[in-house]
């Protein structure tokens, strides 16, 4: 089925003995779609991970570090952290925090910390959840090595998109769009009336509403949707999104091909060491 909500989903500790964030987690060929919940004033400590990592937050303010770069970030900003790079997301002191949460499947959701080396293997959510309590950063055994994170050279890594989500209308459709090495993120507001044409997908895709009605169509599948909709489209499937309200604010993530190669190309043994097919729920 190609309509979701997260809510239908069992949410779980992600890394627990670095981070108290909390998601339900959605699987895709080559990537993992994951909205992420942190309490006021908690959150991750310095870490990092062989993906690439994307964050855009629908709720609350994130004390966002990447790299040496330290802002606070609130609905309406894309963060991004190339393969790698050392990064912080903490929930501000006033409130719970949301934020859409997007991985490459070349490596599993749960992260290393700044000062521990790449495992041979990584640990799936239920292995990291069965093996530390939230907090249990010093029952950690890290494995042996040097830490492969990048913390110089970033370059910027914030995105301010739009001043918030409740925003009024633009006059016109506008898109944006920001395409890293193995991922990329682009966000839509459409007014209605505006004939968007039924496409195919050449990559792997998911459409998460903002606000506002569409008419989705996602291979032979049709629905109505509206604000906290899922929709996937496996690379190669046609896909058609109709704004049925005044205007309607979504944003769209989907895979590059250096990813999809990637992908396709790793051997088993190399899939099961970054635990691409091993699912988060």
């Amino acid at each position: 089925m190609p309509f979701y909500r997260f809510e239908d989903f069992a949410s779980n500790f992600l890394t627990p003995h670095l981070s108290t964030g909390k998601a339900p987690v959605i699987e895709g060929k080559c990537m993992y779609f994951c909205l992420l919940h942190k309490t006021a004033g908690t959150g991750s400590e310095l870490h990092y991970h062989p993906n690439e990592l994307l964050i855009f937050p629908v709720r609350g303010k994130i004390n966002a570090i990447v790299g040496k770069d330290r802002r606070i970030v609130a609905p309406g900003t894309f963060v991004h952290a190339p393969a790698y790079a050392r990064h912080s997301m903490k929930a501000t002191e006033d409130g719970a925090c949301q934020y859409l949460y997007i991985k490459d499947k070349t490596w599993t959701v749960v992260g290393l910390a700044e000062d521990e080396a790449v495992p041979d293997r990584a640990m799936t959510v239920a292995e990291v959840n069965k093996k530390y309590n939230v907090g249990d950063r010093d029952k950690h055994r890290k494995a042996e090595g040097k830490s492969q994170a990048v913390i110089e050279g970033l370059h910027t890594c914030y995105y301010p998109i739009i001043d918030a989500l409740d925003a009024p209308q633009s006059s016109a459709r506008r898109v944006n769009w920001i395409e890293g090495e193995r991922l990329a993120f682009g966000y839509f507001e459409v007014p209605s009336g505006h004939d968007e044409p039924q496409m195919k997908a050449d990559h792997e895709l998911f459409v998460y509403v903002l606000s506002g009605e569409l008419e989705a169509q996602s291979g032979t599948a049709h629905r109505l949707i509206k604000a906290g909709d899922i929709i996937h489209a496996p690379r190669g499937d046609s896909y058609r999104l109709q704004v049925r309200s005044p205007f309607a604010r979504y944003v769209m993530v989907r895979s590059t091909s250096w990813l999809e190669h990637r992908i396709e190309s790793m051997t088993p043994e190399e899939a099961e060491q970054a635990r691409v097919n091993v699912k988060a729920n």
